[in-house]
């Protein structure tokens, strides 16, 4: 078992061997892979003076970042009111769904692709394509039609592995957390602003609420990418102008992208299919389960054996074990962060409030603390050149959020005001650390595919958490009429009048529900308690769950080392002159 390595043995990825050393046949054999050495005295290095175009460039690919948010955010808090405004709410996971499908997807493809094209119009075109997805959705007439708009944001969302790179390799590697700050802070804007917004447009039961919110998605869309093509104009990496067409094509690995992408589809409508409407012994859901894990099975053997400068590049593994830790906990952040997405303002309008907007007030609290949280972290890792201990710390804290919510009910109403700030916390923490340990831990040559797997693996736990935590829901949910009908029946309801309540409370038929015969107030207060518990015990389920991969989380960073020699004033790929930012002396 490994043993937490001391500081004085650390190493840095200057005194590894670079990736070329393993004989792999990669761009890192025609790229120098190893790092830039770093100066034991700061002072000698020469210090970078950045004009504006340097800090447009990161600014543009934060409003990138806040429009996707605000689109994910709104399908996620909105979820359950637009499926059952189309009478589909067994189908609410399948509007949050194809996001982080195509986020894992794409963020490899996408990734590979932006070191030969470049990145900038892949950032402009995907988000484009998010402006006409939000369209979609903001006229649907159809669930299908929700969920096609839905899968067509959720290509925007390819983009996202660049917009960490870019705001990365444009400024000094020193500057790598707060970079990643940054770009935390305009996730927090567009999430909080998001949740307001489509709490005040669906406040009072508005239908739609959820419409006007994706027009403004679009214009936000549409706005970022504008600003992109006039802000950010990078100079030429050198892969762009070394290969022909067809050998960029080439190098590209669409094996494993489709057997990611087949498994991963596969995968999730089995377990979506779980217990809805399905039980596990179904050859619909077996069948499918099976043959998903075994291209899953295929896909680590291929990128293991065959594939070895493909998306899972060996040598983002030769270095050192950071990388390797990252994705494991940025597997278990991802599950963390969907089940808040989606569950936590469900929670909190069915058991707490009714007011949709106060519903979006309660999560916005938590990405109000973000903002705070991400300019404290970027701070510490700025100042200490430390990460293991604070991602260590935010795991803890992420575990203190689910267990609170697990043992939140009825009556909690008011502590659940309290568990927000945790959950803003933590967020805030995370993903600044371990997107920063992941790139300075690799070859700067990796730093798009790195950063492509850290945002794939991300939203595959994402994708993998939406699919379980629907079928835990719903095992606890589909006993509810059964529970409430005992309810009932123990407080004096007579037993012919049973199913009309049911489906009265169910319906929420509060004029029809005072009708049904033999009712009396204590009955249906004892009906509302069955069928509020029953929900209560459908959101412990899904917070016990996320609590598991947390833990596992909090234990593997313990194992992260601190790269403090590589916190240091290169910039890995400038979009200003060389001459232009060193040209000032200090």
């Amino acid at each position: 078992m490994l043993e937490p390595m001391k500081q004085d043995q650390e190493p840095t990825i200057s005194e590894k061997s670079p990736a070329t050393s393993q004989n792999v046949e990669t761009e890192v054999e025609e790229v120098p892979a190893k790092l830039p050495e770093s100066s034991e005295d700061e002072d000698k290095e020469p210090q970078p003076h950045l004009h504006a175009r340097t800090f447009l460039a990161v600014f543009a690919v934060c409003l990138i970042y806040i429009a996707q948010v605000f689109s994910l955010v709104g399908a996620g808090a909105q979820g359950q009111l637009i499926a059952g405004h189309f009478n589909h709410s067994a189908d609410t996971s399948w509007i949050t769904a194809p996001i982080a499908i195509l986020t894992v997807v794409l963020g490899p493809i996408v990734s590979q692709a932006a070191d030969y094209w470049g990145r900038k119009w892949f950032l402009v075109i995907l988000t484009l394509c998010g402006a006409v997805g939000a369209v979609v959705v903001s006229r649907a007439s159809s669930m299908g039609m929700v969920i096609a708009g839905f899968t067509i944001i959720g290509i925007a969302f390819g983009a996202q592995p660049l917009l960490h790179t870019v705001a990365s390799e444009v400024l000094p590697r020193r500057w790598r957390a707060w970079a990643q700050s940054a770009v935390m802070i305009s996730n927090a804007v567009g999430l909080a602003g998001g949740l307001v917004v489509g709490g005040a447009l669906n406040r009072n039961g508005n239908p739609d609420g959820f419409r006007h919110h994706f027009y403004i998605a679009m214009a936000l869309f549409a706005i970022a990418a504008v600003m992109c093509v006039f802000t950010y104009r990078p100079l030429p990496l050198p892969l762009q102008t070394r290969y022909s067409f067809q050998e960029k094509m080439a190098r590209l690995d669409w094996v494993g992208y489709g057997l990611l992408a087949s498994s991963l589809v596969l995968f999730c409508m089995a377990l979506s299919w779980s217990q809805n409407p399905y039980e596990w012994s179904d050859p619909h859901v077996v069948a499918t389960f099976v043959i998903g894990i075994t291209l899953a099975l295929a896909l680590i053997f291929y990128e293991a054996k065959i594939k070895k400068d493909g998306m899972f590049h060996h040598g983002l593994f030769n270095n050192n074990r950071n990388f390797t830790i990252a994705l494991l906990c940025v597997f278990s952040e991802g599950i963390a962060f969907f089940a808040a997405n989606i569950y936590f303002a469900f929670q909190v309008s069915v058991l707490y409030e009714t007011d949709f907007l106060i519903v979006g007030v309660r999560f916005a609290i938590a990405f109000i603390a973000t903002i705070f949280a991400s300019l404290v972290t970027g701070l510490y890792c700025a100042i200490t050149k430390k990460i293991r201990w604070v991602t260590f710390v935010a795991f803890m804290i992420f575990g203190a959020f689910f267990i609170c919510m697990a043992t939140a009910n009825k009556d909690s109403s008011k502590a659940v005001w309290g568990y927000a700030v945790l959950l803003g916390w933590a967020l805030g923490m995370t993903l600044i650390t371990l997107v920063t340990v992941a790139q300075l831990s690799i070859p700067p040559e990796l730093i798009s595919v790195a950063s492509g797997l850290i945002i794939s693996v991300r939203s595959l736990g994402g994708t993998i958490g939406i699919a379980i935590y629907n079928a835990v829901f719903i095992s606890a949910t589909r006993k509810m009429g059964d529970n409430v009908s005992k309810a009932i029946i123990d407080a004096g309801l007579p037993t012919s009048s049973v199913a009309e309540f049911v489906t009265d409370l169910l319906s929420q038929n509060t004029t029809g529900l005072p009708e049904v015969p033999g009712v009396t107030p204590d009955i249906i207060g004892a009906g509302v308690n069955a069928l509020l518990d029953t929900y209560t015990q459908g959101f412990r389920n899904v917070w016990a769950s996320a609590a598991a991969f947390i833990a596992l989380a909090a234990i593997a960073s313990v194992f992260l080392f601190d790269p403090s020699k590589e916190f240091n004033n290169h910039i890995d790929a400038p979009v200003e002159k060389e001459e232009d930012i060193y040209s000032t002396s200090s």
